[in-house]
């Protein structure tokens, strides 16, 4: 953790920071964070010899007489879909972008959006504007220059970069469209957030850094609700779907496949860092499972998963090989080269955080 410019101050940041760093930056200034480590002591197989054993076991312990494995007392399920969180944040600072194509029966994130209250523009081909514009009104919706050009979703992407900085922003979001909802994760719960307040605590924490060029929210179902140990945010890891990019970033969107692996191994291989929020997160569809988008053309596509693979390998043979997960070929990447990348403080914000570091050590 370094200073933009050096001061008095920088010994004991530096010795500061380095203790427990993601949880001392959101300790004073974001939403409360605290998850317990509920996940099993121990974990025991057992074997029965007939269902008549099996079945005395369960009423014996009271247990669910459906499923093969059991907690010991038996466990309530903890249920948020009648919950939400609301407070009251109306517009995230930088604009969010929705890029979508051939989904305009099912517009997920824009839905979410909307009932959320929170403001957005959704980003489509001309020969399907009138197709979105009756679910979604006119004024949200931005109509490419181009259609059907076979590149995937990267001339939309660019078109989103430029159309920021045309407009004069410092950053900007860009959200897949097959995100169902935005979570806040505290005590174990995820909850539903009905206002800007996820996208404003992405913007207020990389703002604190002038170095952290693509940040973003971790997938809700990589936050396992049991385990205590999740940080807020991790730092230089992938960041996919809900992304926000600062505008000085040198690179673009390129290739045709894996973009968002490849414009955070970019960020990161050039010093700059990348941050991923834990705290709060998007619910996003399953890949493959909604028609549109990239799912017929590049996913689908006989030998489609291979070639996504090896195009993100030929771009960064020192960091990604080919891996067999969840019954198809997908990529690995080893980020550890650049766990050492360093955040740069804004100076603007040192003071606060000095401060609020200091209260952290001692206790308060």
């Amino acid at each position: 953790m370094t200073m933009g410019n050096k001061n008095e101050n920088e010994t004991l940041l530096f010795d500061l920071l380095k203790f427990e760093e993601n949880r001392i930056h959101w300790s004073k200034e974001f939403p409360k964070f605290e998850n317990e480590d509920l996940r099993p002591s121990r974990t025991a197989i057992i074997n029965f010899a007939t269902d008549r054993d099996y079945l005395s076991f369960i009423d014996l312990n009271n247990l669910q007489k459906s499923g093969s494995s059991f907690w010991f007392p038996p466990q309530s399920k903890a249920s948020v879909s009648d919950l939400y969180w609301a407070g009251g944040v109306c517009d995230a600072k930088y604009p969010i972008y929705i890029i979508s194509k051939g989904r305009f029966e099912k517009t997920l994130t824009a839905d979410a959006l909307e009932w959320a209250g929170v403001n957005y523009k959704i980003v489509v081909e001309p020969q399907e504007f009138n197709e979105y514009a009756k679910k979604i009104p006119e004024e949200k919706i931005i109509k490419l220059p181009f259609s059907n050009l076979g590149l995937g979703s990267i001339p939309a992407r660019n078109f989103v970069f430029e159309h920021s900085l045309s407009l004069g922003h410092k950053k900007h979001w860009i959200l897949d469209d097959n995100i169902k909802g935005f979570y806040f994760f505290n005590n174990n719960l995820k909850i539903r957030v009905k206002d800007a307040t996820p996208f404003v605590a992405v913007e207020n924490l990389s703002d604190k850094f002038l170095n952290a060029q693509i940040c973003g929210m971790q997938y809700d179902f990589f936050i396992l609700r049991k385990n205590g140990s999740i940080p807020p945010y991790s730092l230089n890891k992938r960041v996919y779907s809900c992304i926000l990019i600062d505008n000085s970033v040198p690179f673009r969107w390129r290739g045709r496949y894996n973009e968002d692996t490849d414009l955070c191994l970019r960020v990161l291989k050039s010093g700059a860092c990348t941050i991923l929020v834990n705290a709060f997160c998007c619910g996003k569809q399953e890949t493959m499972s909604m028609s549109g988008g990239n799912t017929d053309d590049l996913y689908k596509i006989t030998g489609g998963r291979e070639k996504m693979t090896q195009h993100l390998i030929d771009q960064h043979p020192d960091c990604v090989k080919s891996h067999q997960r969840w019954g198809r070929t997908t990529h690995k990447v080893d980020y550890s080269a650049w766990a050492d990348n360093d955040l740069v403080i804004n100076e603007s914000y040192a003071p606060q955080l000095i401060n609020a570091l200091k209260l952290f050590r001692e206790g308060e």
